[in-house]
């Protein structure tokens, strides 16, 4: 039987995992906005990390990325990859945590979804649709 803290329902993250997830989340932005990553493809795109998922041990985080001025994602995803260990470590040095999580990195694609959602929402044939719905009313 799978356990859970009171006032967690069954699958969502604890508060602790949020409060990590977060903390991890601000460490990682920083190092990204004063450009400590040594790489010229990172260098060169404007990466944001608007969530980190953390694992029930704490033991894995999952950070999502988005690139705000384009760009090819599976090579940001790649490149942040390729400083999973450093990144890692400056993790461990400024989140005071028993184990500094291994940081995956994927491609957070909920505002793409977002883009495609409000475009098909503005297309003629919606606002056709919409149109005869109001006529009929």
């Amino acid at each position: 039987m799978a356990r859970h803290h009171a006032g967690t329902a069954p699958g969502m993250p604890s508060q602790r995992q949020l409060r990590v997830g977060e903390l991890i989340r601000h460490v990682v932005a920083e190092i990204l906005a004063r450009g400590e990553i040594a790489d010229p493809e990172i260098e060169a795109m404007m990466i944001t990390v608007p969530e980190v998922r953390m694992s029930p041990d704490l033991k894995h985080a999952t950070v999502f990325v988005t690139l705000t001025a384009g760009g090819d994602a599976s090579n940001a995803v790649k490149a942040l990859g390729r400083h999973a260990k450093w990144l890692r470590g400056q993790v461990a040095h400024k989140v005071n945590l028993k184990f500094a999580p291994d940081l995956r990195f994927k491609y957070d694609t909920r505002f793409d979804e977002t883009d495609r959602i409000d475009a098909l929402l503005r297309s003629p044939d919606v606002a056709r649709d919409l149109k005869a719905d109001d006529d009929e009313t």
